[in-house]
């Protein structure tokens, strides 16, 4: 076959997303599609790098399509199906089968037992070397367009450097507004991206000093809102952060930007106690160690210091027992049960760079990954309207999304 008649793929963006269509793509073509991977930067897979700090988290242990889709606040209806087709086990047997072994934390976040990212990156890099991808760093594209010769390759690339044609264009260029720009040029809609994955900022005297310390089990939800989550928080010196926290952020993220992340956050410290069994305890403490101040030992593995600052608030520091009033029960019972905290803007995590937004699902059909409106034309990852919670849910949906679109590609 002559080589103006065989098919080429241009991959656009040299991270997770990228790399994995594009190995794909050799792997299920077995060769006969020709691979160019484009990098705007001197480095590739870059957030692989830095994600996890530094180890890389790779996935996570959830291998049921239903439960696993429910971790994305966007994209849970889609990706159930896409899971069906390739999910976790899928990627750890794709790394395992070339070396690489995952390990399973307690949280269910899976990792290189190196606990190293670079495990991964030698891992992608030596697999995109051996099916035959060719990558091209430092090359600046100005734009992706339809190619109107209808004899010719569908799309035209233009780079610094000049025209390139190709049959199949797969864009996992994540959260890129230049792209997203040229892809609203073809008619695609862009959902308007905002951060998701993010810390609160409050300022409150109840939290004052206290940054560093855990507390393992807490729900919050906000105030006039059906939108909570359960589990860890920290706290930080310039509020809250925790598993919880950033879980709620995500399932929050547009609600946020719309109140220009300005809320009142409910907390219950103790979301395995009722009113009433918090009342009952106290009274039998009041009954049982009369002469004993409240905040000398801490209860319900609260950190101890917290547990002070709660009778501080309550009643004071040096009252016994046997000295606390029905009122300062209640008010003690009210911290534990019911905090009214005001969020006042958005931390940063350093561990996750997420956004919520992107190519409309609706646009693409995700038993391919294609353009609805231009055949040929394949998207995975974060350059489309998902995202995940964290834990490994955001290179899980890049894995998956690419795959797929590589699967698509291959098939013509």
């Amino acid at each position: 076959m002559e080589e103006v008649q065989t098919k080429k793929l241009a991959v656009i963006g040299g991270g997770a997303a990228g790399f994995f269509g594009a190995i794909q793509t050799r792997i299920l073509s077995e060769g006969r599609i020709p691979v160019q991977l484009y990098e705007k930067s001197p480095n590739v897979l870059s957030k692989v790098k830095i994600s996890g700090g530094g180890r890389c988290n790779v996935t996570h242990s959830c291998f049921d399509p239903e439960e696993l889709s429910k971790r994305y606040p966007r994209g849970e209806k889609e990706l159930k199906r896409a899971f069906e087709i390739f999910q976790p086990k899928d990627t750890i047997r794709f790394f395992e089968s070339r070396g690489v072994k995952l390990k399973a934390e307690q949280d269910g976040r899976m990792f290189p037992v190196t606990d190293n990212s670079e495990t991964i990156i030698d891992c992608l890099l030596e697999e995109a070397k051996k099916s035959g991808v060719k990558i091209r760093t430092k090359i600046s594209i100005l734009g992706i367009y339809k190619n109107e010769d209808p004899n010719g390759k569908r799309f035209r690339i233009q780079t610094e450097e000049g025209e390139e044609y190709f049959d199949f264009v797969l864009v996992a260029s994540g959260s890129s507004r230049k792209v997203w720009g040229w892809l609203e040029n073809m008619g695609h809609t862009i959902e308007s991206p905002v951060p998701s994955l993010f810390t609160f900022e409050i300022s409150d005297p109840l939290l004052d000093g206290f940054q560093g310390l855990t507390v393992s089990d807490v729900e919050i939800i906000f105030k006039n809102s059906k939108l909570k989550q359960r589990g860890p928080i920290l706290f930080t010196h310039w509020g809250l952060s925790g598993p919880a926290v950033l879980k709620l952020s995500a399932w929050a993220a547009r609600e946020l930007f719309d109140s220009d992340y300005k809320a009142e956050l409910l907390v219950d410290w103790v979301p395995n106690y009722s009113r009433q069994e918090l009342r009952e305890i106290f009274l039998e403490k009041k009954k049982d160690s009369p002469s004993k101040k409240p905040g000398s030992r801490s209860e319900f593995d609260l950190p101890s210091r917290f547990w002070e600052r709660v009778w501080e608030k309550s009643c004071g520091p040096e009252k016994r027992w046997s000295e606390i009033s029905s009122k300062e029960l209640h008010q003690a019972e009210k911290i534990l049960k019911r905090t009214v905290l005001k969020v006042s803007g958005k931390g940063v995590f350093k561990d996750e760079f997420v956004t919520c937004g992107g190519v409309r699902r609706k646009e693409v059909d995700f038993s391919k990954m294609e353009s609805r409106f231009h055949p040929g034309l394949y998207f995975a990852g974060e350059v489309l309207d998902i995202d995940g919670i964290t834990g490994g849910f955001n290179f899980q949906n890049a894995w998956t999304t690419s795959y797929i679109a590589a699967k698509a590609i291959s098939a013509n």
